[in-house]
C-alpha cells in the first residue's frame, strides 16, 4: 500500500522523523543493560516489523497513479526481481548495521545529545557533498553554507561534551586508595574519555551516509524491489550480520568488561521487551520513509520538505537527551550555551540544505 494523497505522504514522513529520533529512548530505559545485549533484541524487533509489514501492507498489488509501473505483492516482488537488487538491499542493511552499532556504542558512552548531532550530522554532510559532486543540483552557496553550519554544530557539540567531561572529572569524589592484593573487590573500570564517544559518533556517521544509496539502487527499474520488499531484504541484511559484528563489540567492549551470550540470558523480561520495542519503532520509521519515497510524483512532498523532515530526527533525539534524560544537567552555563547554539546551527544548516534544491 502506497500513499495516494499529499497529506498521507506528509504524515508518513513525520512519523518517520519521530520514530528515527525516538527509538533510542528504549535503550536508555533499559538502565544498566549493556548495549551489546540490547542490540540482539533490537534486531529481532527490526526483523519482526519488516516481516509483518511485508505480509500485510506489502501484499497488495497496486498500479501507481499516472504511471504504468505495477507494485507487485511482496512474495511476487521477491520472485521476479533480480538477485542484484536483493543483494544491494541486504548490503545496505549490513552497512547500516555496522554504523548503527557504532552509534549505540556512542550513545552508551556519550548520550543521545552528543551521538546523534555528531554522528548523523557527519552523515548529513557526507550525503550532501557526495550528492552534489555526483549530481550537481541546487545553489552551491546554499549547499555548502548548510554544510558549513552543520560542521560548526558538530564542533560545538564536541567542545561542549569535552568541557562537560572535564567539569564532572573535577567534581567527582577522589577514588579510594588501592587495597592490598586479595582484600576486597576489584576496583571499578575507568570511564572512557570524552573523545572516545566523539570518535565513535564520527565513525558511525561516516558509514551511516552510505547505506541509503544502496537501498535506492535496489528499487531501480521496472523489476526493482518495492518499498516493503526492500525493507524486508534490508532487515535480513541487518539480521545475518549482527552475530558477527556484535561479537566484536562483545569481546572488545568500548566500556566495561567483555560480555558473552550467557549474559544475554540474564536480562529481565522488561529489558528484552524494550529492545524489541526499540527495533519495532525504528522499523516503523524506516518503512514509513521507504514507502513515502515511493509515492507518486503528484503527491510527493518534494525534496525540500522531505529532506528537512527526514533529517529533523537528529533534533528530536537531541531534545530527548537534553530534556528527558538531562544529559547536560549540572553543566556550567558556558557548556549549556554551547549545546543550545549547536541546535540553532544545526537547524539553520538543515534549513539551507533543504532550500538548496529549489534554486538552480
Amino acid at each position: 500500500m502506497i500513499p495516494t494523497t499529499y497529506f498521507a505522504t506528509l504524515l508518513l514522513m513525520i512519523l518517520s522523523m519521530i520514530c528515527w529520533g525516538s527509538w533510542a529512548n528504549t535503550m536508555k530505559m533499559a538502565g544498566r543493560w549493556r548495549f551489546e545485549l540490547y542490540y540482539f533484541d533490537y534486531v529481532i524487533g527490526v526483523m519482526l516489523c519488516a516481516t509483518l509489514a511485508a505480509f500485510t501492507f506489502g501484499s497488495v498489488e497496486m498500479v501507481l497513479p499516472e504511471s504504468d509501473r505495477v507494485l507487485f505483492p511482496f512474495l511476487d516482488n521477491l520472485s521476479i526481481t533480480g538477485k542484484r537488487q536483493i543483494g544491494l538491499a541486504m548490503a545496505g542493511g549490513a552497512v547500516f548495521n555496522l554504523a548503527n552499532l557504532l552509534l549505540v556504542a556512542a550513545i552508551s558512552v556519550a548520550g543521545l545529545s552528543v551521538a546523534f548531532p555528531v554522528g548523523i550530522g557527519l552523515a548529513l554532510i557526507e550525503g550532501a557533498v557526495l550528492n552534489y559532486v555526483i549530481h550537481p543540483a541546487g545553489h552551491p552557496a546554499l549547499v555548502f553554507g548548510g554544510v558549513g553550519l552543520v560542521l560548526l554544530a558538530i564542533v560545538m557539540t564536541s567542545l561542549a561534551y569535552a568541557a562537560l567531561h572535564r567539569q564532572r572529572a573535577r567534581e567527582a569524589p577522589p577514588e579510594p586508595a588501592p587495597q592490598a592484593r586479595g582484600a576486597g573487590r576489584r576496583p571499578a573500570p575507568r570511564k572512557p574519555s570524552a573523545w572516545k564517544g566523539i570518535a565513535l559518533s564520527l565513525s558511525a556517521g561516516l558509514l551511516m551516509g552510505l547505506f541509503y544509496p544502496l537501498v535506492e539502487m535496489s528499487k531501480e527499474g521496472d523489476l526493482g524491489l518495492g518499498p516493503y520488499a526492500a525493507a524486508f531484504c534490508f532487515a535480513l541484511g541487518v539480521l545475518v550480520t549482527t552475530p558477527v559484528l556484535n561479537l566484536f563489540f562483545m569481546n572488545l567492549p568500548v566500556e566495561g568488561d567483555p560480555v558473552s551470550f550467557r549474559d544475554y540470558l540474564t536480562g529481565t523480561g522488561r529489558q528484552h521487551a524494550l529492545g524489541v520495542l526499540g527495533g519495532i519503532i525504528w522499523g516503523i520509521g524506516t518503512i514509513s520513509n521507504f514507502v513515502a519515497a515511493s509515492a507518486p510524483k503528484s503527491v510527493n512532498v518534494g525534496p525540500a520538505i522531505s529532506y528537512a523532515i527526514g533529517q529533523g530526527a537528529t533534533l528530536v533525539s537531541t531534545l530527548w537527551g537534553l530534556l528527558a534524560w538531562k544529559e547536560f544537567a549540572g553543566a556550567e552555563r558556558a557548556v549549556q550555551a554551547r549545546i543550545w547554539v549547536m541546535l540553532l546551527l544545526y537547524a539553520a544548516g538543515l534549513g539551507l540544505l533543504s532550500l538548496a534544491p529549489l534554486y538552480r
